[in-house]
């Protein structure tokens, strides 16, 4: 699992493939937050925070997760590489995180550089004392699992067919339904007292939860829950592919 996982970074880093997502995510990032006069901009703030920060993160990753994620397991499928895999000493589990974890080192390198935004943001503060650190640092927790979640997501797509397009386009489907999808549902009150359950299921309530600035278990168990069912959803899968 090791290699494979080293494998895929390299793929990632030897490529253009990892830097676009990086840059594309860093610059559109710092054009939004320090640029562009909007209500995303940090230095127009009534606060000095990173509300608008971990707020339109998601929305970024929305397009570029799937971007990523396309091709881990449709391009094995496309060019027929699965079935050396498949004849690998590896579980097909493990050839699965090893392409998981390798994404989700992609995803912390690139939110890494954004810690120059909580710097920034703590040193403009009139009173550095008031800053809130607290939940900036649960804000980064809960983006990275909701980023690690668009990836189980977007790894689960990619192995439903061998076609990049299809992958990338119903994976960002699925991430904006899991996001804010049963959200929305929720708030037209349709389903009576089940409307809470429906927005429950949604990624963007645990998230807004831990941007709070408090780790509840209940929330770090769903996005894990949800990390889970995807991984195993695409196991099965890539089980069904070798009969």
């Amino acid at each position: 699992m090791k290699a494979l996982y080293f494998k895929e970074i390299r793929s990632f880093l030897g490529s253009i493939i990892g830097y676009i997502f990086i840059l594309i995510y860093l610059i559109s990032s710092g054009l939004f937050h320090w640029v562009i006069s909007e209500n995303t901009n940090l230095l127009e703030g009534t606060e000095a925070d990173l509300i608008p920060f971990f707020n339109l993160s998601p929305v970024i990753f929305l397009i570029l997760i799937p971007a990523i994620t396309m091709r881990s397991i449709s391009e094995e499928r496309r060019t027929g590489t699965i079935e050396l895999l498949f004849t690998r000493p590896i579980s097909d589990l493990k050839i699965l995180l090893a392409k998981y974890f390798a994404s989700v080192t992609l995803l912390l390198v690139a939110l890494i550089p954004t810690l120059i935004y909580y710097i920034s943001m703590y040193s403009l503060s009139l009173e550095s004392s008031a800053f809130d650190h607290g939940a900036t640092i649960t804000s980064y927790i809960g983006l990275f699992l909701l980023g690690s979640t668009f990836i189980a997501i977007g790894i689960f797509a990619s192995s439903l067919t061998s076609s990049q397009i299809v992958a990338f386009i119903l994976a960002m489907f699925l991430c904006w339904l899991f996001y804010d999808g049963f959200s929305l549902l929720g708030s037209f009150n349709l389903m009576g007292g089940f409307d809470s359950i429906v927005q429950y299921m949604g990624i963007s309530y645990h998230y807004d939860g831990i941007k709070k600035g408090v780790i509840d278990t209940k929330n770090i168990i769903y996005f894990f829950s949800v990390i889970v069912l995807f991984i195993y959803a695409a196991l099965t899968v890539v089980k069904s592919l070798k009969k």
